[in-house]
């Protein structure tokens, strides 16, 4: 089942710049593909002093494997530790082929 996953940075080195330093490092661009192809879809946004990430991912195992790239990459720019949700997603409709 498909798992959506609410990710959370607030305080020092949660920017948008940092973000985008990240991307980077993973091997991405923005507006660009995911780096791991079992990322359904993602989006991030500046809130309160923080970032919120918002991804819908194909399993939470896949999601889990993914984490050790992101914290390696956020600890690189000094990124605070996230928190994280997971919701069970019932259903998802894409653009189409």
């Amino acid at each position: 089942m498909a798992i959506a996953v609410e990710v959370k940075f607030n305080g020092a080195g949660a920017t948008l710049e940092n973000y985008i330093k990240s991307l980077k490092i993973l091997g991405a661009v923005p507006e660009g593909p995911h780096p791991d192809e079992d990322c359904l879809f993602h989006w991030v946004t500046e809130v309160g002093g923080g970032l919120r990430v918002i991804d819908v991912w194909t399993s939470k195992a896949e999601f889990e494997d993914f984490v050790p790239k992101v914290g390696a990459a956020g600890s690189q720019l000094g990124m605070p530790e996230p928190t994280v949700t997971y919701i069970d997603v019932a259903n998802y409709l894409t653009a189409g082929s």
